[in-house]
């Protein structure tokens, strides 16, 4: 579809005035209602399985010819197991207790007023992400469990794939009653419908970027609307001198290889110096056996020909790739220091026996996730038993790390009183 400006604010204007109307409704429905959307839609996605896998075939297709790299075909890739978890993540969310009208606190004044403060959802949220049309299916049950209406934008790689699973999220909303406004998707890849989106302040109440560096550098520039802002993923696994050798070489394998494309994957690795006799080579051995390119400084370039000189750009890149950047540090506080300096304040690891080092780490490095002895590939919302996430939000306002049900809402205080009136 091609159209002009106006064209487009006509459609995204359309798009947020039933967003809006929807909002109001879904915010005032039963817990029981939004589990069954949800479980409807989950049986519609495992029913539709030959379409989806159809639709995503188109975009496999033109992503291959325009050239993607094999991580970010990874991303957009669905298959059988993969469309089969977005169904049980939807199961899942609708397990989760309902965090609408939770009463946070309650307390009563002298005066006699009883004053709640209490959960309420956000009203309607935009999501702007590129690739991966998992994400619609996990941002649109978070939406809906949280009371939430959602307008998604996916990448325009994506559009069959995340209009398929759309689909699905619709029909389950129908099943159970509830308004199909309530979750709609973008249906143009048009970047003048992201830059309208963004200034859509008397329908959208948040914004939640997901993508790489590019999209979310645009979206801060432009947007009006408040954001729950995912910054790139620049991970880091730091080996301590103290560091069980055969722990650490599992945990950096699976940090950096189990899927590279996520955002959670590590894209430095620190190693300790008093630690690079015993440890640098067998770990350094391992990437390069598992197909990873390091880029290293040169006392790991001294321990493998293959490894690659580092630029100084390397240790500020998210590669989303199989490729790792590698150094030296002068211990825990060598690392503390390195990554707080060229971190993205998402997710980082030490591996370490020692437990007053590990408390140093995870109390002084500022990431929103910080790991003792496990993977960096944790930092998932499914993983944290929040069901799903519609980001991981290394911001410091209102959400931090996975933004799951919880984290999709607000609170109001409702005050209830017997004819109280303030004094002069």
């Amino acid at each position: 579809m091609n159209a002009s400006g106006s064209d487009i604010a006509a459609l995204m204007d359309g798009l947020g005035q039933k967003a809006r109307a929807a909002a109001e409704r879904l915010a005032l429905a039963s817990e029981s209602a939004k589990n069954a959307a949800l479980m409807a839609a989950g049986a519609a996605l495992r029913g539709r399985k030959p379409s989806l896998l159809a639709a995503n075939a188109l975009d496999m297709a033109r992503a291959e010819a325009k050239g993607l790299s094999a991580a970010m075909l990874d991303r957009l890739k669905l298959d059988d197991k993969r469309i089969l978890a977005m169904a049980k993540g939807l199961e899942e969310v609708a397990a989760l207790a309902d965090p609408i009208g939770k009463v946070l606190a309650e307390w009563t004044r002298p005066n006699g007023l009883v004053i709640s403060r209490v959960r309420v959802p956000l009203g309607v949220i935009g999501i702007i992400y590129e690739s991966r049309p998992n994400v619609t299916a996990d941002a649109g049950g978070l939406c809906l469990k949280s009371g939430n209406a959602a307008i998604l934008r996916g990448g325009s790689e994506s559009l069959n794939s995340s209009a398929a699973i759309m689909d699905c999220l619709q029909e389950g909303l129908k099943a159970a009653g509830l308004p199909a406004e309530a979750m709609q998707m973008v249906p143009v890849a048009d970047r003048a419908a992201v830059g309208h989106m963004l200034t859509m302040t008397n329908y959208i109440d948040v914004i939640v970027p997901r993508g790489g560096k590019s999209l979310i550098e645009r979206v801060v520039k432009e947007s009006r609307i408040p954001l729950f802002q995912h910054l790139e993923g620049l991970c880091h696994t730091y080996i301590d001198g103290k560091a069980d050798l055969k722990m650490a070489r599992d945990i950096v394998l699976n940090a950096k290889m189990r899927r590279t494309g996520v955002c959670g994957a590590t894209e430095t690795l620190l190693i300790d110096k008093a630690a690079a006799a015993t440890h640098l080579a067998p770990i350094i051995q391992d990437l390069l056996e598992a197909g990873c390119e390091v880029r290293g400084d040169e006392a790991v370039r001294a321990v493998d020909p293959r490894v690659v000189a580092a630029g100084d750009e390397d240790w500020n890149t998210e590669y989303l790739d199989a490729i790792i950047s590698a150094r030296l540090v002068d211990g825990v506080d060598g690392a503390i220091a390195f990554i707080n300096r060229h971190g993205s304040q998402h997710t980082d690891s030490i591996v370490t026996d020692d437990a007053a080092r590990a408390e140093t780490f995870l109390n002084e490095v500022h990431s929103a996730i910080v790991l003792h002895n496990a993977s960096t590939q944790f930092a998932d919302g499914g993983e944290f038993g929040m069901g799903a996430e519609i980001g991981i939000a290394t911001g410091k306002l209102h959400a931090r790390g996975p933004v799951g049900v919880e984290e999709l809402t607000t609170y109001k205080y409702r005050i209830r009183g017997t004819g109280q009136v303030r004094p002069g």
